[in-house]
């Protein structure tokens, strides 16, 4: 079973002749097609020629788009457009057209505006070959400077950055049983629909069909790039049969390890992620949940309960150079991301799919909200939404955010003295806890689920770092989990927003303290 690779994804691609007629082109058009494909089974796509499948990595990269051939790149708009070459793991191509003056018509293929990294690979690409996606650029920083902020590539996969991001977690268009035992599938987008924007726009309306074996989509997505990149949004999804685990705006990054963690032997580097967090705003409960990822031995799910979801990302809340010490990566400029349901989605739970992963090279961490019930046959099925990417203070809680996690051995001096315990220690700060006195009487709410026992807990202010600090002494309970929820209070009013962590037997701090 396969999540995804950051650098080595699923693609699936289905080319087939759709074309926008000669009328004024609508979002009903792509919505119409989806419904169309999905009353008919779904195919296999062809694949590009094996060659390129079998290109090394290096001569891969080596086929570059000219950015002199980027599109409206000679009528000076804010907006470029950059392409994208099958191959490698891209293995299929996908169809791409450009509206105009409300007509849209299909970009065609050419291979003069790619270089290459020798002769023989530029005389065996296909005339015709297509494209595996494409990419926005947008000027950050000055008028005549492009910066990429937007890809689209393999199977519905998008990564988005904001003006002082570096490109890290992905989106997708859809996740279909995402660490179900029966396998994930990749549905993919297999065309799109780019407006040409205006000379003074600071908006780019496109749109996007998605196929695969379960289910068809129409998307109509309107980006906003800027200090945070924000995307607009709107699909409508056809299910050729009922989804047991419909994945609706999930991200999926990379979390190798962290301050929660063990430092895999050999590594000099303090952490590596793409993320750290998963925040959840529940608008039944009002509540703002923090839960801290983690590298497990095997694969976990967990299933945050929702009803009226206000809100779900990844973040990368550790923005500090010092907590990573890589130039080259630069993990502490990789993007947050924050997706906002546009009406009421119902019940539902937000899920959190973690996997084992030797490296920082796969994408080991998904998470995604998903219907009560699963996803039935009878369609269609809307869920509009707002996915904002930039640093981690894009999301503007009202509560104290925890800011920092530790976990270590609850026998070691500045542990405890109770054997099998874990000493489990949570920063919190900002919120209503900026201009509290120090000395009033912050309290917690904590509570060690799974049969586990919260041995002692403690608040304290901390000077040197101006935060409070929640200490812990848990032990879990033979061969169960340790997992523990908490937040900060000062009698009936809550300060923090819920701190809740799991690790399951096995995990490499667990080890350490058998």
């Amino acid at each position: 079973m396969t999540i995804g690779l950051k650098r080595l994804m699923c693609s699936i691609w289905l080319v087939i002749p759709l074309t926008a007629g000669a009328e004024e082109f609508q979002f009903q058009a792509v919505i119409d097609k989806a419904e169309s494909l999905a009353d008919s089974a779904w195919k296999a796509p062809p694949q590009v020629p094996r060659f390129l499948q079998e290109l090394s990595y290096h001569d891969y990269q080596s086929i570059r788009f000219k950015p002199e051939s980027s599109l409206w790149r000679e009528e000076k708009l804010p907006f470029n457009l950059m392409l994208i070459p099958p191959g490698l793991f891209y293995h299929h191509a996908v169809r791409i057209n450009l509206i105009e003056g409300g007509e849209a018509q299909p970009l065609a293929f050419d291979k003069t505006q790619f270089s290459y990294p020798n002769s023989e690979v530029e005389k065996l690409m296909p005339a015709d070959l297509g494209f595996a996606g494409f990419k926005l650029t947008f000027p950050f920083d000055a008028p005549d400077i492009q910066n990429q902020f937007l890809v689209f590539a393999g199977a519905s996969y998008y990564r988005a950055v904001g003006r002082h991001n570096n490109f890290g977690l992905s989106g997708r268009g859809i996740a279909v049983n995402t660490g179900l035992p029966s396998g994930e599938e990749f549905p993919s987008f297999i065309e799109f629909w780019l407006e040409k924007p205006a000379a003074d726009a600071e908006t780019l309306t496109f749109y996007g069909l998605l196929d695969g074996k379960s289910l068809t989509g129409a998307y109509r997505f309107t980006v906003t790039p800027g200090d945070e990149t924000a995307l607009q949004v709107e699909s409508v999804l056809f299910p050729r049969q009922a989804i047991e685990l419909a994945g609706v705006a999930p991200l999926t990054s990379m979390f190798y390890y962290g301050q929660n963690t063990l430092r895999p032997d050999g590594e000099w580097r303090p952490e590596v992620h793409d993320s750290d967090g998963l925040l959840i705003h529940d608008g039944a409960s009002d509540e703002w949940l923090w839960r801290p990822l983690n590298n497990p031995a095997t694969l976990t799910m967990d299933y945050f309960g929702t009803h009226n979801v206000r809100g779900f990302g990844l973040f990368q809340r550790d923005a500090d150079f010092g907590s990573y010490m890589d130039p080259e990566a630069g993990y502490d400029t990789r993007p947050s991301a924050w997706i906002e349901p546009q009406g009421d989605w119902g019940k539902g739970h937000v899920v959190l799919t973690q996997l084992p992963t030797p490296d920082e090279t796969n994408d080991n961490i998904v998470a995604f909200w998903t219907p009560d019930g699963g996803l039935s046959a009878e369609g269609p099925h809307r869920f509009d939404y707002i996915a904002r990417f930039g640093m981690a203070d894009l999301v503007d809680s009202p509560m104290a955010q925890a800011v920092d996690s530790f976990l270590g051995d609850g026998t070691r001096i500045g542990g405890g003295d109770v054997e099998g315990a874990v000493r489990v220690v949570v920063d919190f700060a900002g919120g209503p806890l900026s201009d509290y006195p120090t000395e009033a009487p912050v309290a917690a709410d904590a509570t060690a689920l799974e049969d586990g026992e919260l041995i002692e807990q403690f608040v304290e202010y901390v000077p040197a770092l101006e935060r409070w600090r929640l200490s812990m002494l848990v032990k879990p309970a033979p061969d169960r989990p340790l997992s523990v929820r908490a937040f900060l209070r000062e009698g009936d009013q809550t300060l923090s927003e819920t701190w809740t962590y799991q690790l399951a037997p096995g995990s490499d701090v667990l080890n350490v303290i058998k």
